[in-house]
């Protein structure tokens, strides 16, 4: 018997706004986002769990308001004056709880934006009161500003990220595998990415076609749940 030749194709991630689902959980995130009215203070601070949207909305933001996106990692003092020129959004601020160089950076383009009166968006996955910024006057002004939270997802968002997961990966996965797996997964983005990522390898690895026999045998659910044998042959959109 040949042996089955596998090739992985690369993830394509959707960032556009036709591609973010809107639902209870990230509605406000989104009116603000994409409000013409400025925010108060210039300022507006995007927290949530990972895969939750953060970066999905901020390039939707950014797209919008001509801004440039930055990692908070990243950030030196000498790179603040040419991004204070426009718009700026720096993604995951927490990070930079321990660094001290990039903390002050960004307390120097906090305080140049809101001289120059330009709008600042900031992403993190807690709450901004628990950032545990060592650098107090920062992390005073991270807690002042404007905050929106994106809560869990209900079903209806779990399975749009679903969708939207296989798709960034040019996966077609058989009709009943997302209601399945919407049942089953835990409440969380995370679990959602891990899911489909393993659904991925799994299938890749073994030939075959993502279904929802394959989605029970990787969360362990019983084989008396399931009606369905796996099927060879796996499918990507396009092919």
């Amino acid at each position: 018997m040949a042996e089955q030749l596998s090739f992985e194709l690369p993830i394509r991630q959707a960032l556009g706004r036709e591609d973010f689902f809107v639902s209870p959980s990230n509605a406000l995130a989104v009116v603000m986002v994409e409000s013409p009215t400025p925010w108060p203070g210039g300022r507006l601070v995007l927290s949530g769990p990972e895969g939750s949207g953060k970066t999905h909305l901020t390039h939707v933001w950014a797209t919008r308001a001509g801004a440039r996106i930055v990692q908070a990692r990243d950030l030196r003092d000498e790179n603040v004056p040419e991004l204070a020129q426009g718009p700026v959004a720096v993604e995951d601020v927490p990070e930079i709880a321990q660094d001290m160089p990039a903390q002050k950076a960004l307390f120097h383009l906090y305080n140049l934006m809101l001289s120059e009166g330009r709008p600042l968006l900031l992403t993190g996955r807690r709450d901004p009161a628990l950032w545990g910024l060592s650098l107090p006057d920062l992390q005073s002004r991270m807690q002042s500003a404007q905050y929106i939270g994106l809560t869990p997802p209900d079903d209806a968002l779990l399975a749009a990220v679903l969708t939207k997961l296989f798709a960034d990966r040019q996966l077609a996965p058989k009709p009943d595998v997302i209601p399945y797996l919407v049942q089953r997964l835990d409440r969380t983005f995370a679990a959602a990415a891990e899911m489909v990522e393993r659904m991925d390898r799994a299938a890749l690895a073994e030939g075959r076609t993502l279904t929802r026999a394959l989605a029970a045998r990787l969360l362990g659910t019983p084989t008396l749940e399931l009606d369905e044998p796996e099927q060879p042959h796996r499918e990507r959109q396009g092919d």
